[in-house]
């Protein structure tokens, strides 16, 4: 397996765009009030009106409407534009980043504290906000909505009023999606470079330091995990633009001293194992064996509690003028089965990775080869969300004949690049060919653990 090298394209107009950017900056800050006043009603109107009769239409009903425009559009294509234009969503249209960074600017600006500065929240409120949407079942009722998008829009209003000046400090610590984002950002084609040469080289030794929102040190920026691709800093000291480079690019130069535990953590137990557990438990035949006989074994022995459902819809589903009520045991069985799809997929991919590292003669390797599972995690959470489209547009007399296919040419695309990833990171290892070779049959045995459950779902189920 020979050493592999990726050429970095050159794209003067790219850096032009990201000048436009910069000097155009109000045009932005505009777009995002308009984005910002269209999302707000659409979460909070909704939630106050009748759940929508039979035979309404995405057409004539807000809450249908807004429900397609969330679960439908936006959060399955924002997925997308990560991985093909990295963060520009966060840095030039999130409501939420540019609410909380309004709100920091009349804010008490106090200094961050360390505890929200842990890197384990991301994975910590990825976990939390998942396994809390399937209780309340967020994707389809419009209270949920408000509840999970509201009170995260809160809280992150909140951060602002406290922390930083002009930050996005909720952006960068504590947004249950900004360790996604970061993840699947690291595969995008373009990206703001710094070249820190010409930074420090520039003749001008006292210039006005960028405003950068969500923290960024950019002289020494390498990654476009925690960029916003908002343009503030293009032109910079004549060092930062916009530049293209070879997809996947940062993640197959990765060194493992860049590796973080915490973000292998949430893309192997968290964006691969709980997401899929959050996606699959509704349409899984051993979900329901389970629940039944739990069930049956809780009537057999006379304890009724469980089967109660007499239970807030804040807390768990509780619609019953459409006939959707969870129980204490439904909730129970839901926790348990996306826990234990997080724990048995993230193990499985854990353990062929840790193999793939000792075959290498490198125990570091592990968490650097977990990166290159990020087109597999990144295509497997917008499968999950695009399921709701395609339950929507049926819904609505439109029918995707070829979904199997596309399904399936989704899957491929991911695995190819997951494998193309692994073969490149592998072949900068020093390792004899066999080793290299065994790595990567590992890694591809460890990938299959992303790929299995959503055959199951989509071919088999």
């Amino acid at each position: 397996m020979p050493s592999c090298t990726l050429p970095t394209p050159r794209s003067p107009w790219l850096a032009q765009a990201g000048e436009l950017m910069r000097r155009h900056r109000r045009w932005i800050v505009g777009v995002q009030w308009v984005v910002l006043a269209a999302y707000l009603f659409l979460v909070v109107t909704p939630a106050f009106l009748p759940l929508p009769e039979s035979g309404a239409h995405l057409w004539n009903d807000l809450t249908l409407f807004a429900q397609f425009a969330f679960w439908g559009i936006w959060w399955p294509f924002v997925l997308v534009s990560m991985m093909l234009m990295g963060r520009v969503w966060c840095g030039v249209l999130c409501p939420e980043g540019f609410v909380s960074e309004q709100a920091s600017r009349i804010g008490l600006g106090r200094p961050v504290p360390r505890w929200i500065k842990w890197g384990g929240w991301p994975f910590v409120a990825f976990l939390g906000t998942t396994i809390y949407g399937q209780l309340v079942s967020v994707y389809e009722y419009p209270k949920a909505a408000l509840l999970v998008l509201g009170g995260s829009t809160v809280a992150a209003i909140a951060v602002g009023l406290v922390y930083g000046r002009g930050k996005r400090v909720w952006c960068r610590h504590l947004c249950p999606v900004n360790g996604v984002f970061g993840l699947l950002a690291r595969l995008a084609p373009v990206h703001f470079r710094t070249d820190r040469a010409a930074w420090d080289r520039h003749p001008v030794k006292k210039v006005i330091p960028i405003d950068c929102a969500p923290l960024v040190d950019i002289r020494r920026m390498e990654s476009a995990a925690q960029c916003h691709m908002c343009g503030r800093c293009s032109g910079h000291r004549g060092a930062v633009g916009l530049a293209a480079r070879v997809p996947g690019a940062e993640v197959a130069k990765l060194a493992p001293r860049d590796a973080d535990r915490w973000e292998a953590r949430l893309l192997v137990f968290g964006v691969i194992g709980t997401a899929i557990g959050a996606f699959q438990w509704s349409a899984s035949p051993w979900f329901v064996r389970a629940k039944l006989a739990a069930a049956e074994w809780l009537i057999e022995h006379d304890a009724f509690a469980l089967l109660g459902d007499d239970i807030p819809w804040w807390l768990l589903t509780h619609y019953s003028e459409v006939n959707d009520v969870f129980t204490w045991l439904d909730g129970l069985m839901i926790v348990g089965y996306i826990a234990t799809a997080a724990v048995v997929i993230g193990a499985w991919i854990s353990g062929w990775l840790r193999v793939a590292a000792r075959a290498l003669g490198e125990p570091a390797t592990q968490l650097r080869l977990a990166y290159a599972l990020i087109p597999l995690g990144g295509v497997g959470v917008f499968l999950g969300l695009s399921a709701l489209t395609v339950t929507l547009l049926t819904a609505e007399g439109v029918t995707l004949t070829q979904l199997p296919e596309l399904r399936g040419a989704l899957l491929a695309v991911a695995t190819a690049a997951s494998l193309a990833l692994a073969y490149v990171q592998i072949g900068r290892s020093a390792a004899s060919p066999l080793r290299r070779a065994a790595a990567l049959l590992a890694f591809a045995t460890a990938a299959a653990g992303a790929v299995v459950p959503w055959v199951m779902m989509y071919y088999v189920w």
